[in-house]
């Protein structure tokens, strides 16, 4: 078919229109129990099953549905791709009708076409998938997964039923993707020098999804043995398999169910065709993240930059070297599609053609066709999504370096020349890129409580918007909270009871204020306690948004008590930290010092502080870095009634000391300026109070609708907000 090059975009269009009507019908019923029965069901319902099952303590049970939604997934992501490729030809004849019609003729052949592919889709999916198991999961299940959590149940629960080689295996495949994880580290150890366990055991069950990584690995080591006629082979099967692995990807955002704005905290999005477009634009920003996905070692936050381009360019010098130079022209080439202009490139063109002996049909060269295909439909999909930018307040994030610049709309690329001329304007200043603090508080503002004094500014703290107050509270105030701490407070509260969160050398408890609350109507702890401690999230607040002067109301977003003790026996020659250097807002990255703005990170965060309840402990001290997690700026030793506040993002890195000694308790708040995001807890707790004829706790400003938390699964836990990455299962605690 010779399709006209004015409406290449419109077929894109139309072919996203497609599963637009796939992703807005509803499945099929399956007909009868039996059938029902017989379809994969809802992976995240199992998993869900699963992890109550481990924590029930039924060993046999949580091994079998952990293992089966592990399994399911899997099963999923095979039907999704059988059935593409079975619809791939539903329509074709409509398609081939659509070059030569015009008028309404065309678009009635568009129609019959997009039905035709739409029912297709529908009818292979639900012969295999029960409705439910069709609807999209959760946020927080797609990090779980993504993250390798399932692994980490499986880890504990092989060992319990003393499967110690499937045991080593899991946990193996978690550490691959979380190699940071002490314990872990420290489980896989224990596993080497247990009986029955060989090396063997500790296999990757994820490794089909990182073959490009081996390949890549391969590759690089046998270009440093200078060894390039094999290390060609290795990078031309790394190319290839990173383009097997970016169309999968792009075949499962096809095929999955998107959520409608609405669902993604997208406002002012009404009409069917304005939800079709969103929707449109949504799958093509999938398919677009299909690139920085592949590009993401497992355990990396973020993608390696250029990481095709990267191949190609690796691929040309090993066949040049190797003496392949044909091959590596075509290798060349297919760079230059990228890199237009690269000038090291084009002297490589050069050099190739003379030492090919200049002949014609060397410079006549084509690139490789699945780069050519792979180029032109990525260029499409950009042009459409930066217009829906431009024109429908779309929000996109372009994966790639190589986008051409005029695909880019002039108002677009005038916003963006904007925003680095106001950075160049700072480094001429001499600031620092990472102090440029975009938050919107401005540290100096009154203290409006009296008896409360600042210790530390900004000057004495060496960073943007830090303060450290004394007097906010009472020596009695404290003494009642730690006795609240000593009797409620749970062990690993906030990491699914795990005692060392952070730290083997310490103890983590934690209590919510909600919790305490329950705990008081039980009569087990002391009402006016946990008044207090409700009381105390309120005065922080007043404090600091006065403080910082922030021009929008400040909500409560989470309160959590928590004590770190340490270990008695366990402190000699310890080197690591009672909490890691971490930003409160974004993943921290020092190799590059970049903080990536996305889950699992509490982007909603914008306020932080830490209200200290004692001293008598040693270390525990909180430390402010720079952005390389290593450099301290400042160090602030807590006390009785000491506050800490500072904003939540990329400015103010920080970590805590060891706790070498004694007990260390303080109550950490987080404050953000978007009311959706405020601590829903808190209310459900009012009401509580409310229900006990015990009501009239102070609210939040502005606050005008009061409501009890709202009932969350696996279905509804999705945040109300659009972002690159995933959001968190953890409970929302004291976790980043």
């Amino acid at each position: 078919m010779a399709v006209h090059p004015e409406r290449v975009t419109v077929y894109v269009a139309f072919h996203l229109v497609v599963l637009v009507f796939f992703n807005l019908s509803v499945c099929v019923s399956a007909s009868g129990s039996s059938s029902v029965l017989s379809l994969l069901p809802p992976y995240d319902f199992l998993y869900y099953s699963g992890v109550r099952a481990y924590y029930g303590g039924e060993w046999s049970k949580a091994a079998e549905l952990l293992e089966k939604s592990i399994v399911t997934k899997e099963s999923l992501l095979r039907v999704r791709r059988q059935c593409h490729d079975e619809c791939v030809a539903a329509g074709a004849g409509a398609l081939q009708n659509l070059d030569s019609e015009e008028g309404s003729m065309w678009d009635l052949w568009t129609l019959d076409w997009i039905q035709q592919r739409a029912e297709c889709l529908r009818f292979c999916m639900g012969r295999t998938v029960t409705p439910t198991g069709q609807l999209p999961v959760s946020t927080d299940i797609e990090y779980e997964f993504d993250t390798r959590n399932p692994y980490n149940f499986l880890q504990v629960t092989y060992y319990k039923l003393e499967k110690l080689k499937k045991a080593a295996s899991a946990a193996h495949t978690y550490f691959v993707a979380n190699p940071s994880h002490l314990e872990m580290r420290n489980n896989i150890e224990k596993y080497r020098r247990m009986e029955g366990v060989t090396e063997d055991d500790f296999q990757d069950r994820e490794i089909e999804n990182e073959r490009h990584w081996v390949l890549y690995d391969a590759a690089l080591q046998l270009e440093a043995s200078s060894d390039w006629a094999p290390a060609a082979e290795r990078w031309k099967a790394c190319v290839n398999q990173t383009l097997r692995q970016t169309e999968e990807c792009r075949v499962q955002c096809e095929l999955a169910q998107q959520r409608l704005p609405e669902d993604r905290g997208v406002e002012g999005v009404t009409g069917a065709f304005e939800k079709a477009a969103a929707l449109s634009l949504s799958l093509l920003a999938c398919r677009q993240t299909c690139v920085t996905q592949v590009a993401t070692r497992p355990g990396r936050i973020s993608a390696q930059e250029d990481f095709l381009p990267t191949q190609l360019e690796h691929l040309h010098i090993a066949q040049y070297k190797a003496g392949d130079v044909s091959g590596a022209l075509q290798t060349l080439r297919s760079y230059l599609l990228l890199y237009p202009s690269d000038k090291d490139s084009l002297d490589n063109l050069q050099l190739y053609y003379e030492t090919l002996g200049g002949d014609a049909e060397s410079r006549h060269t084509q690139p490789a066709q699945e780069i050519v295909r792979y180029f032109h439909r990525s260029l499409q999909e950009k042009k459409l999504l930066y217009f829906g930018m431009e024109s429908l307040d779309f929000s996109f994030t372009d994966p790639d370096l190589w986008t051409p610049e005029d695909v880019v709309p002039e108002s677009l690329r005038q916003r963006w020349r904007s925003e680095r001329e106001k950075i160049n304007d700072k480094i001429k200043e001499g600031e620092q890129v990472e102090e440029v603090d975009d938050s919107g508080f401005f540290a100096g503002g009154p203290v409006p409580q009296v008896g409360v004094t600042i210790t530390m500014d900004e000057e004495a703290l060496k960073g943007t918007n830090r303060v450290v107050l004394d007097g906010v509270m009472t020596g009695m105030e404290c003494d009642r909270i730690l006795q609240l701490a000593a009797v409620a407070a749970s062990l690993g509260d906030g990491y699914r009871g795990r005692r060392s969160p952070h730290t083997p050398h310490e103890t983590f408890e934690g209590l919510t204020v909600l919790r305490a609350v329950k705990l008081a109507q039980d009569g087990l702890v002391n009402q006016s306690d946990t008044r207090l401690l409700h009381e105390l999230g309120e005065r922080v607040r007043v404090l600091l948004h006065s403080y910082f002067r922030s021009p929008s109301g400040l909500f409560i977003s989470f309160t959590h008590l928590v004590c770190r003790t340490a270990i008695a026996g366990d402190q000699e020659g310890r080197l690591d930290l009672s909490h890691p250097v971490h930003v409160d807002n974004c993943l921290l990255e020092p190799e590059t010092n970049q903080c990536w703005r996305e889950p699992p990170a509490f982007v909603h965060r914008d306020l932080s502080a830490i209200l200290y309840l004692n001293d008598n402990f040693d270390g525990g001290e909180l430390f402010f870095t720079k952005r390389d997690a290593t450099t301290v700026t400042a160090r602030v030793k807590p006390g009785c009634g000491r506050l800490v506040g500072f904003s939540s993002g990329p400015v103010n890195p920080h970590g805590v000391s060891a706790v070498t000694r004694g007990r260390r308790c303080a109550l950490a708040l987080w404050f953000t300026k978007e009311k959706l995001y405020r601590d829903m807890e808190r209310e459900e707790a009012e009401l509580l109070w409310a229900a006990d004829g015990q009501g009239g706790l102070k609210k939040d400003e502005e606050e005008t609708e009061g409501s009890a938390t709202a009932g969350r699964n696996a279905r509804s836990h999705a945040p109300k907000q659009t972002s690159r990455g995933r959001g968190s299962v953890t409970g929302r605690k004291d976790e980043l």
